[in-house]
C-alpha cells in the first residue's frame, strides 16, 4: 500500500476532545490512535456525526457482537481490506470468536460447522456485497432466525463496513500497531 493520503491527525488537527475518542477506542482495541479515527476527525463534524452512527450498531447494536464480528470479517475479506480484517480479528476473539472462527469467515456459509444462523449471516453478507442486494431466499433464511431488527441492522452493518473499506482503500489508511 502507498503511503497515506491524508496522514493520520496530531491533536492540534483533531482536537483534544477526538484525540480522546481515539485514544480510548485504541486501547479498548489494543492498538494505539486508530489510524482510521485519526485520520478521519480531521474533518471533525463529519467525524462526530459518522462516530455515532458507527457506535450505534457496534457495539451498541441489537446483534450479539459475535455475529456482528462475523459480519465485519467477512466484508473485511470479501473487500480485501486488511484494516479491517485485523482490527476486528482482535475485536472478534474478545467477542467470543476463536481462531478457527476468524479463519472460517473466509470459507464463508459454504463451512459446515456453522449454526443455522451464522449461515444465514455469512450468505447475507457475501449476497450484499457481491450484489448490493439480498434474494428472497437469502432473507426468508435471515427471517427464519433473526428479528425484524436484526436484519435491519445486519444490512445497514454490511453496508457501513463496505463504506469504511472503500474509504481506508481511497485514502490508503495505514495499519494500527497492536
Amino acid at each position: 500500500m502507498s503511503a497515506p493520503r491524508i496522514a493520520p491527525g496530531t491533536l492540534s488537527e483533531i482536537g483534544l476532545v477526538n484525540d480522546l475518542v481515539a485514544r480510548a477506542c485504541g486501547w479498548f482495541a489494543g492498538t494505539g490512535r486508530p489510524n482510521l479515527f485519526t485520520t478521519l476527525a480531521k474533518h471533525r463534524p463529519l467525524f462526530r456525526g459518522w462516530l455515532g452512527f458507527a457506535s450505534t450498531i457496534m457495539p451498541r447494536g441489537t446483534l450479539p457482537r459475535r455475529e456482528t464480528e462475523l459480519a465485519i470479517l467477512r466484508v473485511a475479506h470479501l473487500r480485501a481490506c486488511n484494516y479491517e480484517f485485523e482490527h476486528h480479528a482482535r475485536l472478534g476473539k474478545r467477542a467470543g470468536l476463536t481462531e478457527r472462527d476468524v479463519e472460517r469467515v473466509k470459507a464463508g456459509a459454504d463451512d459446515p460447522d456453522w449454526s443455522e444462523r451464522e449461515r444465514a449471516l455469512m450468505r447475507a453478507a457475501t449476497m450484499l456485497h457481491a450484489q448490493r442486494d439480498l434474494d428472497d431466499a437469502t432473507w426468508t433464511a435471515l427471517r427464519n432466525c433473526m428479528t425484524e431488527k436484526e436484519c435491519l441492522e445486519l444490512v445497514l452493518l454490511v453496508g457501513h463496513y463496505e463504506m469504511l473499506a472503500t474509504a481506508i482503500a481511497a485514502l490508503r489508511i495505514q495499519l494500527d500497531n497492536p
